[in-house]
């Protein structure tokens, strides 16, 4: 493959180099969410900022902790970690907003996925559409362990991927749009508890690389709670998601330096 990267050593796309960031990278898609994560980790220094993608890294618990972002969608997801494993990188926990689904799933709840619906493209190019989008069993045990003791109200289950915002929110607009609101009425049906962005592809490329992610996600409403006349207020505050998720990298790294000992 041909190095496209301006500045050796650095990645192309994240501008990072081998051994600037940790084995455990905590995955938003909001670049501007970076600096709020980093602050949770000792002694958190910017690595990089080159275009969807920032990066700190600092220290949980004596072991080095990244933050990279990936940006909105999948293909810039697989991107980011495509670099960051070239970098070190092996545990990606992915902390993102969604939209929930099911009728039991409330504004600031958190939804810890345990499978992905592949309705995107980029985990296409990875994987026949056969291949199952699932997360590794024990980050997605962290995560639910973390959000426990942290008293945070969560569900666990499929989440819904697509690559179209607004297919989803204003589907009787497109072209394509009964075949979108008949699939969405299936996921529905079928019990996905929340629908965002990246998942998919970021369990179906970890696979691939034979790493390890998983994905908490904060709900901010809920569009099946709002057509059922049900309290849908909006939130926008990502801090549980975002405490979380740093919970289960505390719980990884002991579990990781257990099994080592």
């Amino acid at each position: 493959m041909i190095d496209y990267s301006e500045q050796a050593g650095k990645m192309y796309h994240i501008q990072v180099g081998k051994g600037e960031v940790g084995r455990y990278v905590i995955l938003p898609g909001d670049p501007k969410r970076c600096q709020k994560i980093a602050e949770y980790l000792d002694e958190p220094r910017l690595v990089a900022d080159s275009r969807e993608y920032v990066t700190y890294t600092g220290t949980l618990d004596g072991e080095k902790v990244s933050v990279t972002s990936t940006g909105i969608g999948g293909p810039s997801a697989a991107i980011a970690m495509e670099e960051l494993v070239q970098c070190g990188a092996d545990t990606f926990l992915r902390v993102g907003t969604s939209g929930g689904m099911d009728l039991q799933v409330k504004s600031g709840d958190l939804v810890v996925a345990n499978g992905a619906v592949r309705m995107e493209g980029t985990s296409k190019e990875y994987a026949p559409i056969e291949f199952p989008a699932v997360p590794d069993f024990g980050v997605t045990a962290a995560l639910a362990e973390a959000a426990q003791r942290l008293g945070q109200p969560f569900h666990i289950g499929v989440v819904q991927c697509k690559d179209s915002f607004y297919g989803q929110h204003s589907p009787e607009t497109k072209p394509v749009g009964r075949e979108l609101m008949d699939k969405w009425d299936a996921w529905v049906r079928l019990g996905c508890k929340a629908s965002e962005m990246e998942s998919a592809a970021v369990f179906v490329v970890a696979d691939y690389l034979r790493v390890r992610a998983g994905t908490v996600l904060l709900v901010m409403a809920n569009q099946e709670r709002a057509k059922a006349g049900l309290e849908n207020p909006v939130v926008h505050d990502t801090d549980a998601a975002i405490r979380t998720a740093v919970e289960a990298v505390r719980i990884l790294i002991q579990r990781d330096k257990a099994s080592c000992s």
